[in-house]
């Protein structure tokens, strides 16, 4: 029996995504933090590899091809390396071959992605910037994924131009913004973009990354309200950080201080997650999955929640007691007594750091594609170049 198909799984429940890649594989010493490129799938397979079945005994039903920033012109950006050992068409052959192996251990389906560019970031037209798409979405052909992503986009315009370029493939599209409840960086409203990105041909539009899992939903309640006042019909997507971020700003969680070394005091507890779950599910979410923080005990979290609308028990429960009933095997009494829905569902974790803050001053600098420091080049950042950031940094009061 064929597989059933992204939007068949959508029309008759719930789908569930994986989780982040590039964050996880940073801190396993597998992905360079700065150009967060995904040369690991040619040079370390195996780990990307079982991250992906990690993901898959979560509860996953889509293996994501680690093709996240797999652009020539990004692998070649600012003096990264990657793309001169590796061609995007390798890295990205290696993605799909990963994930398909791995999909074919469960019921999962593979999904390509395309996500913002160099290209357009420094001002470039769109057929340049299509270029970048059509090589990658080549790949994705030859291989014969289930359907294509497009993810982490700030501007709409581009990914307008992206869904384009992968609506002309016949198969199905999803499209996601990397933005909030304030709209795009050129101030389009979460509304209106959704509009857009349904009438370029997305099939399921949404948002992940830069934002909490309760901030996201926001946005896409309003791309919700977009799409029904525009008489627009397309599945809902979300794909949020794994990390609280009631502070960020219009740029989300790379405005933060924190970003990206810091983020743990941030992260999500499977509880949290299991919340966002139930509320992304209520909301009419139908693929509700995760990014940048996400892992797998983060998407079990969401598995379990939604068992009953699924049907069906990720393997990891196994050895996960719902709400922590297997604590009532702890030798200690006061931990045994935890071993209840109640108690987990009303913790409120302490950071154990007395100094600190709860909340951070977000950056804010307000750039966006076009703006001067913005532009993309091939070598490596400048020393004038960080002098002139510094100064900027410091006319906007940072230090």
């Amino acid at each position: 029996m064929p597989k059933k198909g992204i939007l068949e799984r959508l029309r008759d429940g719930v789908v569930i995504g994986d989780g982040g890649f590039v964050f996880q594989l940073e801190k396993r010493g597998y992905v360079k933090a700065g150009p967060w490129t995904p040369e690991a799938t040619c040079e370390n397979p195996e780990a990307v590899k079982q991250l992906h079945r990690d993901f898959l005994r979560a509860g996953s039903d889509v293996m994501q091809a680690l093709t996240f920033y797999a652009s020539d012109t990004k692998l070649d950006n600012r003096g990264n390396k990657a793309g001169q050992m590796f061609t995007g068409k390798a890295i990205n052959e290696a993605a799909c071959r990963l994930a398909k192996e791995v999909a074919a251990e469960g019921d999962a389906l593979v999904a390509g992605g395309l996500s913002q560019t160099p290209t357009y970031l420094s001002g470039k037209g769109k057929k340049e910037v299509q270029a970048d798409f059509q090589k990658q979405v080549k790949v994705f052909l030859d291989n014969n994924l289930d359907f294509l992503i497009c993810e982490y986009f700030e501007h709409v315009e581009e990914i307008e131009w992206a869904i384009e370029v992968c609506k002309a493939t016949g198969k199905p599209v999803a499209g996601t913004m990397c933005i909030g409840p304030e709209g795009d960086m050129h101030g389009i409203s979460a509304g209106e973009c959704a509009v857009r990105m349904a009438k370029a041909g997305a099939d399921i539009v949404g948002v992940n990354c830069h934002f909490d899992p309760f901030t996201s939903l926001e946005t896409v309640r309003l791309m919700k309200e977009g799409l029904e006042k525009a008489g627009l019909k397309a599945y809902l997507m979300a794909q949020p950080l794994a990390y609280h971020t009631p502070d960020a700003g219009k740029q989300g969680f790379i405005d933060l201080p924190e970003f990206p070394f810091a983020l743990e005091p941030r992260i999500c507890s499977r509880w949290d997650i299991q919340k966002y779950a139930r509320q992304a599910y209520d909301l009419g979410v139908r693929y509700i999955g995760g990014c940048c923080g996400f892992e797998p005990y983060h998407i079990r979290a969401v598995s379990e929640e939604l068992m009953k609308e699924r049907g069906k028990v990720a393997a990891a429960t196994e050895k996960h007691d719902l709400w922590g009933g297997g604590l009532v095997m702890h030798t200690k009494p006061w931990v045994r007594a935890r071993a209840k829905r109640e108690f987990w569902e009303n913790i409120k974790p302490a950071s154990g750091r007395p100094y600190c803050p709860s909340m951070s001053h977000p950056d804010d600098w307000g750039v966006t594609a076009g703006s001067k420091v913005l532009m993309q080049h091939s070598e490596a950042t400048s020393e004038k170049e960080i002098k002139e950031l510094e100064s900027h940094a410091k006319s906007k009061g940072r230090k």
